[in-house]
């Protein structure tokens, strides 16, 4: 599966300038997606291919069939689902170490920091932070809607195959269904909670201020009014 050390630290970086609920985010993500993901994805579905058997003797036909149930391994596609719900968190990242770094130029209010030494996200930072959340929240619809019609939330333990060279419908048999479904399950509620919170999160940064504001206005409006004068 490779080593994560590299995007763990960086995803440990971003944690410490991100909001309670992008810190709890982020912890899903490390925990439940890219250290199970690590540590049993590959017990599991090492013998995705070598396992899946057909009844039938016809060269290549074993591979198209394979070809046609899996167009892309579970595993990369969840490798890939991980890589691009983190990337706009990086690129948010990234934002912050300039502006720690001085190199947003004489245009940049300089970053205002509380009492830990933090920056806190506001300004352009805060813009770049509710993109993130809103593109993770486009990638995490996407890859479950892309899960969902390349292969379903079941894998069936018999497939019918009829594409060629195969000289008829022949059925093929997958290795360990129920056990690859109970983990498809598994990878789709962490996906679901990521996205829920993204949702929260949106709510808590852009929803709620926007209600805020409306209230701040209102009360404004009602301490402007001049009573009459009465003798």
């Amino acid at each position: 599966m490779g080593d994560w050390s590299f995007l763990g630290r960086l995803l440990e970086n971003a944690q410490e300038h991100s909001t309670v609920i992008g810190k709890v985010w982020l912890t899903v993500l490390f925990i439940f997606r890219i250290l199970v993901l690590g540590a049993a994805a590959e017990e599991v579905w090492g013998d995705e291919q070598s396992d899946f058997t057909c009844n039938t003797q016809q060269p290549g036909c074993e591979n198209v069939c394979y070809d046609e149930a899996f167009p892309i391994s579970h595993i990369r596609f969840w490798v890939l689902q991980i890589i691009f719900v983190s990337t706009p968190t990086l690129i948010y990242l990234g934002h912050v170490l300039h502006i720690v770094r001085g190199g947003g130029g004489k245009k940049e209010k300089p970053p205002i920091r509380d009492e830990h030494g933090k920056i806190r996200i506001r300004g352009a930072l805060l813009r770049t932070y509710i993109f993130n959340i809103i593109f993770k929240t486009l990638f995490e619809v996407g890859f479950i809607l892309g899960q969902y019609f390349l292969y379903g939330f079941h894998l069936r333990p018999l497939y019918k195959c009829g594409r060629w060279p195969c000289p008829n419908t022949v059925d093929c048999f997958i290795s360990r269904p129920t056990e690859k479904t109970i983990f498809i399950i598994f990878m789709l509620v962490v996906a679901c909670v990521s996205l829920l919170l993204n949702l929260l999160e949106i709510y808590h940064l852009g929803w709620k201020k926007v209600k805020q504001g409306v209230t701040n206005e209102k009360m404004a409006n009602m301490n402007s009014v001049v009573l009459p004068y009465s003798n």
